[in-house]
């Protein structure tokens, strides 16, 4: 089995696990109207139980919906020699895959925007799983060593590109501070930073040659505590103020790590807008 199939098939079973716990789509309860009331069946969202209605009647209820607009799921993806770390790039395929599949079990249009140097690659939303597969195939294949990701030029991209208001995704490692105030007021953003452990908390390495995975340079020297204890404040500030930006920005943010289930960092993300 390819790393690609793989990856999809976690994905589709972290979907599937959610549709049989009664939560469907990490998406649902976006774009709904309140109808009717009807009695709970097997398989109902639990969370729409009207707990009135319940004690009056003496058997459950539960309010219906009916969908009142789609809305357009982008995954904006910055690639980039950074996310050669790790499980870094095989976790951020498995979270855009998750999104995807669940945009379109909730019968949402998911497209995405890859990013690389100055460059984008776009895939038009679509309802069909194959964007999915076809989504994660191109992020695997893309070379990304001697690579980094623009975010100005990124968020500037999205802006222009993406003319419908839609949910946009971002996915990155996050090691440049965006700017977010712009993008935010056309689209609701959501932004997923993604990190292996070892980065923030990095091992004694002595004396060692590195070669930095986006511009190819060389580093030697004595890693030795002081090195890295100062590297780890430098990352401290750098991400508060990361996360700052994203909170002054209206942009609702999380970090996972590749050692996490993305499924439940991811749904307890997107449950905050239900």
């Amino acid at each position: 089995m390819t790393k690609a199939n793989r990856i999809l098939l976690k994905a589709r079973r972290h979907i599937v696990g959610d549709r049989i716990g009664n939560n469907g789509s990490m998406f649902r309860g976006e774009g709904y109207d309140f109808t009717e009331l009807r009695e709970y069946t097997s398989g109902d969202d639990v969370r729409h139980i009207n707990w009135n209605v319940t004690a009056k009647m003496g058997k459950p209820y539960v309010k219906v919906f009916r969908q009142e607009r789609e809305i357009n799921v982008i995954c904006g993806v910055m690639l980039g020699g950074n996310l050669s770390f790790g499980d870094k790039l095989e976790t951020l395929g498995l979270v855009v895959s998750i999104i995807g599949y669940s945009a379109v079990a909730n019968g949402d249009p998911f497209g995405c925007c890859r990013f690389i140097d100055r460059s984008c690659d776009f895939t038009l939303p679509s309802k069909k799983n194959f964007v999915v597969a076809n989504t994660l195939q191109s992020i695997l294949e893309t070379p990304i060593i001697g690579k980094k990701t623009d975010l100005s030029y990124a968020m500037n991209e999205l802006y222009k590109r993406i003319k419908r208001r839609s949910l946009i995704v971002l996915v990155g490692d996050f090691f440049e501070l965006p700017q977010l105030k712009l993008l935010a007021k056309k689209h609701e953003v959501v932004a997923i930073v993604v990190r292996d452990i070892g980065e923030e908390k990095p091992t004694l390495q002595g004396y060692n040659a590195l070669i930095d995975p986006e511009s190819g340079a060389h580093i030697e020297g004595d890693f030795g505590q002081g090195t890295l204890q100062k590297y780890t404040q430098n990352l401290q500030k750098h991400d508060a103020q990361l996360f700052e930006i994203f909170r002054t920005s209206g942009v609702r943010a999380t970090k996972l790590y590749t050692h996490n289930n993305p499924a439940v960092v991811l749904r307890r993300l997107f449950e905050e807008r239900a």
